[in-house]
C-alpha cells in the first residue's frame, strides 16, 4: 500500500489523479454495433434511450466524436490497437489484425499485461479480422462471442439463422435449410442458401428480451460483473451489443415506444452538388435483405427512392433496437449499483459508427458522410465532470484516454490523444480535428471534421497516409459547412467564398499527411 500511495503522489505531482492507481479502477467497455447518436442525451428527442441518457449524466458526452472508417472490422481494428487503419492496414472485412501486425498490443491485452483481469462477451472485435476466440491474446478466460447459450428464454426456440424468431420465418427457413441440405449444402453453406430466400430486415416479436442474442450478452455480462466483483484484482469488461445492426430485430415492447406516423424521412435524400458520385454507394448491405424492393441502384438519388412506407418501417426498426440496447444498458448499470462497483468503475460507451437511414438516398455506412463517421462515445466515472463536449474528437482517443483514467503509462505507438484534460473540466478541446478514411476501388478518401466543417481529399493509385503526399494523385476534393448546410447539400470546394476555409482546411490535411509518414 505504501508503494501504491508513493506512486499515486508521484502521478498527482504530473497532475493525475490519485485515485488512478491507489484504487485501482476497473473498466466496463460498452460497444453498440452501428449506433449513430440517435439518443436523446446527443439531441434526438425523438429517441427513447433513459439508460443511456443516465450514463450520460455521469460522464462527458462527445457529440462530435468520429470513426476512422465506417465499417466495422477496419473501425473496431483502429480503435482497439489505438493506431489508424493505415497503420493497422485493416481496410476491408476479410483480413486479420495479426497477419497484418502480429505483435500489436490491444486494449484489453494491454489491460491485462497490467494486472487486470480482462474478459468478455459480444461483439468487440469484429469476427472477420480476428481469430475465433476474439483475439485469444486479449483476454483472461474464454471470450463469449454470442454470450452463454444456456440464458435464452427457455419459453422460445433459439432464433433461426441467429436473429428470427417470427414463426413464418422459421418455417420457411427450415424449408429451405433442408433444401439445401438435400442439394449436398454444409455448415455455413446451409446458412447462405437459405438466405438468399429469406432474410427479412426487421422483425416486431412480442418475446422477452433474451429471445435474440442481445438480451443473453446483456444476461452475460450481468453474470461476469457478480463474478468479476468477488476477485481482488481489478477488470476489463467488454460488452458488445449487435443492434442496432441489421437485421432490425427488437421485442415488440421496443417498438411499441414509437409511433410510426410520427417518424420523419430524411430531409435530403439526394447527392450533394458538385460531389463525386462514386463518394456514394448503392446500399449493397440492406439489398442483401430479401424484403427491400429490387431496386437498380439507391445511388440512381435522382429517380430510385425507397418507397416511404418502406424507409417509415427501417427506421423504426432502427429507433427499436436502439431502445432495446438502451435498456441491456440500464441492466449493467443496476448490476454495477447493486454490487457497489460504480463509484470504482470507468464506463466508456461507443457505437463503432454512424449509418445513414435514407439521407442522401442511401442506407447503411461506408461513406465519408456525417452520419456514417459520427458515433457516439461517452466517458463516465468518478472524478469526470459532467458535460456535453463538441470538440472534434476520434476513436483513437479511446485507448490513451483510458490508460490516463487507470494511471497507466500509455504506449508509444497510440496515434491519438488522451481526453483526459476535457474529462476533468480543464480543457474544452485537445485537438484541431478528427480522420476518418473510406476506400472506393482504387480511390482512398480522407475526411477532415473541425468544430464546423468537413475537408475530403480523394486520392488514387492506391495511397495511404504513410506514403509521401503527391499532389498529382488528387482527384476530387469535397467541403461541406455544417453551420450554413448541416444536410450537406452541396460540395463548397469550388465556392469562392470559401477559398480561405479550403486552404485552412487542406493546410491541415497537409501538416497530418506529413505526420503519418513512415
Amino acid at each position: 500500500m505504501k508503494n501504491l500511495l508513493k506512486k499515486g503522489l508521484s502521478l498527482a505531482l504530473l497532475g493525475m489523479p490519485i485515485w488512478t492507481v491507489a484504487q485501482q479502477k476497473n473498466v466496463l467497455f460498452i460497444a453498440v454495433d452501428d449506433l449513430k447518436p440517435n439518443i436523446t442525451s446527443f439531441g434526438d428527442n425523438f429517441a427513447k434511450t433513459p439508460n443511456i441518457d443516465r450514463l450520460a449524466k455521469m460522464g462527458v458526452v462527445f457529440a462530435n466524436n468520429h470513426c476512422q472508417q465506417a465499417v466495422s472490422a477496419p473501425s473496431r481494428a483502429s480503435l482497439l490497437t489505438g493506431t489508424r487503419p493505415d497503420y493497422t492496414k485493416i481496410w476491408d472485412l476479410k483480413t486479420l489484425i495479426r497477419d497484418k501486425n502480429p505483435d500489436i498490443v490491444t486494449l484489453p491485452q494491454y489491460f491485462k499485461s497490467k494486472g487486470y483481469f480482462a474478459t468478455g462477451t459480444g461483439k468487440i472485435y469484429d469476427s472477420r479480422s480476428v481469430d475465433e476466440g476474439s483475439d485469444v491474446v486479449s483476454w483472461s478466460d474464454n471470450f463469449l462471442f454470442e454470450g452463454d447459450e444456456s440464458l435464452y428464454n427457455k419459453n422460445f426456440p433459439l432464433p433461426i439463422l441467429h436473429y428470427y424468431q417470427n414463426p413464418e420465418t422459421r418455417a420457411l427457413a427450415e424449408k429451405y435449410m433442408k433444401e439445401a441440405e438435400e442439394k449436398g449444402k454444409k455448415n455455413y453453406g446451409i446458412i447462405s442458401y437459405t438466405l438468399d430466400f429469406i432474410k427479412p430486415s426487421t422483425e416486431c416479436e412480442d418475446v422477452p428480451d433474451n429471445a435474440y442474442v442481445d438480451g443473453v450478452i446483456g444476461l452475460t455480462a450481468q453474470n461476469k460483473l457478480v463474478n468479476l466483483s468477488k476477485n481482488k484484482e481489478p477488470f476489463f469488461l467488454a460488452v458488445g451489443f449487435k443492434r442496432p445492426h441489421l437485421p432490425f430485430v427488437a421485442p415488440k415492447k421496443y417498438w411499441d415506444l414509437y409511433k410510426r406516423e410520427e417518424i420523419k424521412l430524411a430531409e435530403n435524400q439526394r447527392a450533394a452538388e458538385n460531389s463525386p458520385l462514386y463518394a456514394y454507394h448503392n446500399s449493397h448491405e440492406l439489398r442483401s435483405y430479401t424484403d427491400i424492393p429490387p431496386l437498380e441502384s439507391y445511388s440512381d438519388i435522382e429517380s430510385d427512392l425507397m418507397p416511404e412506407a418502406k424507409q417509415r418501417e427501417l427506421i423504426h426498426g432502427y429507433y427499436a433496437s436502439v431502445s432495446y440496447i438502451d435498456a441491456q444498458i440500464g441492466k449493467l448499470l443496476n448490476t454495477l449499483d447493486s454490487l457497489n462497483l460504480t463509484e470504482n468503475t470507468i464506463i466508456v460507451l461507443w457505437g463503432d459508427h454512424g449509418w445513414h437511414l435514407g439521407d442522401h438516398g442511401i442506407w447503411c455506412k461506408h461513406t465519408n458522410y456525417e452520419q456514417s463517421t459520427r458515433s457516439p462515445l461517452i466517458f463516465a466515472g468518478t472524478g469526470i465532470k459532467a458535460s456535453v463536449n463538441n470538440s472534434p474528437t476520434e476513436f483513437v482517443d479511446i485507448f490513451p484516454t483510458l490508460c490516463d483514467l487507470a494511471g497507466l503509462e500509455k504506449p508509444k505507438i497510440l496515434a491519438g490523444k488522451s481526453l483526459l484534460p476535457i474529462l476533468k473540466g480543464e480543457k474544452n478541446s485537445v485537438k484541431e480535428f478528427a480522420v476518418s478514411q473510406f476506400p472506393r476501388g482504387k480511390r482512398m478518401g480522407y475526411a477532415f471534421r473541425n468544430e464546423r466543417y468537413r475537408y475530403v481529399v480523394w486520392l488514387n493509385n492506391d495511397f495511404r497516409s504513410t506514403q509521401a503526399f503527391d499532389e498529382k494523385l488528387v482527384t476530387d476534393i469535397e467541403l461541406y459547412d455544417y453551420q450554413a448546410d448541416p444536410l450537406e447539400t452541396k460540395n463548397l470546394a469550388d465556392d469562392k467564398e470559401y477559398k480561405s476555409v479550403l486552404e485552412k482546411m487542406e493546410k491541415l490535411s497537409l501538416q497530418f499527411f506529413k505526420q503519418q509518414q513512415i
